[in-house]
């Protein structure tokens, strides 16, 4: 099938028409009207420097159930010993530098361009894009990770973690939240083994697209997001 090219509309083909690999259009803007559209068409960008902006929508999808989680015994050590404190949309630019500076295997650059680290900012100017931040007990931002929120959907975007285990804890306080609020799905977008191990498999894309209708119609968590206290207490450390 074609790699269709974007213009100055905000239109994308059907998701069914992607390549086998997932890659669906080229080119357009990062804008905020474009960058929520495709989201609610479960379509999402991912690219480098040397590339026009890509966008994809791989089949099958990697996602997670939030009630699907799974957390080892030694992260619940991790949680008993308070070694993070967890917070949320309180240092977002922090964390989506610090995921576009963190080197990853295999790859010799990164894939969050300065365009998409200030599109993703404005999204969460705009309340639709958050962070989940993990500090250790100096203070300094170890872990976390970022994604965008629509209906019962959290699309989860990029982590990273400059202390052992500091990622997992900021998602699985997140996942724990997600569940609190009934969220339906999270979407994984891409395969990694550190969230297999944490509950995400797989699922055809035509089902994960069901599900990102049904979420759609939910009420939509704007704006700053806020632990509630089943999950993290008061002083930031995630409960047990």
């Amino acid at each position: 099938m074609p790699v269709f090219a974007l213009d100055n509309t905000i239109a994308f083909p059907p998701p069914h028409l992607a390549e086998p690999d997932g890659l669906l259009a080229v080119g357009g803007d990062l804008s905020p009207q474009r960058l929520l559209f495709a989201y609610q068409l479960g379509i999402f960008p991912w690219y480098d420097n040397e590339n026009p902006i890509m966008w994809w929508s791989p089949d099958p999808r990697f996602v997670m159930y939030p009630h699907q989680l799974k957390v080892s015994k030694s992260m619940k050590q991790v949680f008993k010993k308070r070694l993070f404190r967890i917070s949320v949309d309180t240092a977002f630019r922090a964390v989506i530098t610090s995921c576009q500076q963190s080197p990853r295997k295999a790859q010799s650059g990164t894939w969050i361009t300065n365009e998409m680290v200030e599109a993703y900012c404005s999204l969460h100017e705009a309340g639709f894009a958050h962070s989940v931040e993990a500090w250790d007990k100096m203070g300094n931002l170890v872990g976390g990770l970022y994604g965008v929120s629509l209906g019962t959907c959290f699309f989860g975007e990029s982590m990273f973690s400059r202390q052992s285990n500091a990622s997992k804890a900021a998602y699985i306080a997140l996942v724990r939240q997600l569940q609190h609020w009934n969220f339906a799905i999270i979407d994984c977008q891409m395969h990694t083994p550190h969230l297999e191990s944490l509950g995400a498999s797989f699922i055809k894309r035509d089902d994960f697209l069901a599900m990102l209708e049904q979420s759609l119609h939910q009420n939509l968590r704007r704006h700053k997001w806020n632990f509630d206290i089943p999950i993290v207490n008061e002083q930031g450390y995630v409960i047990p």
